[in-house]
């Protein structure tokens, strides 16, 4: 085989091992959605929900045609409720699949408030430790938190790291 036909043969696997995982993700947001569609039946809840794929992870959301009062009940104070049901909820993806989820279950758009909140605060400690030369450390945080922080001090040209032991594990921002 020639050097061009090999690059064909790799970008056809490549491709073809990209449709798959998609594939897989897919199914793991239907069988997210029936669940879910069952947990707001038993409970009498209103809404709808959305699927999407996201690098490697499928995202389900939970939405409301109005009243996102109502779904707050389910995300719980600091999202506790909302981290409990996205648990079970990648129990009974496993449960189908037999495959470890990695699903991310948003509710009501806490996630995606919450990810600009972290944004944010990743990018404000990059900017401490670049002006005062020392590192930061920020507050205990869970594995969401910890990797939309990471990203955006990653965004900001620093590291990071985590320290400490669950659940008291919190971001360390390095200086340059």
């Amino acid at each position: 085989m020639t050097e061009g036909t090999t690059s064909a043969v790799e970008a056809e696997a490549a491709a073809s091992a990209d449709q798959s995982l998609i594939a897989r993700l897919e199914q793991e947001g239907d069988i997210a959605a029936d669940y879910l569609e069952g947990l707001l039946d038993i409970a009498d809840l209103d809404g709808d929900i959305d699927m999407d794929v996201e690098g490697d992870r499928a995202l389900v959301s939970i939405v409301s045609d109005g009243n996102d009062r109502v779904l707050q009940r389910l995300v719980g104070q600091d999202g506790e409720v909302l981290e409990a049901l996205q648990e079970l909820t990648r129990l009974a993806v496993h449960r189908e699949t037999g495959e470890r989820s990695r699903l991310m279950l948003d509710i009501a758009g806490f996630r995606a408030r919450k990810r600009e909140e972290l944004a944010a605060i990743g990018a404000k400690a990059a900017e401490q430790a670049k002006s005062t030369g020392e590192q930061v450390k920020l507050r205990p945080m869970t594995p969401f938190e910890r990797k939309v922080v990471h990203d955006a001090v990653a965004a900001a040209g620093l590291r990071s790291e985590s320290e400490g032991e669950e659940p008291q594990r919190c971001v360390v921002v390095l200086p340059a």
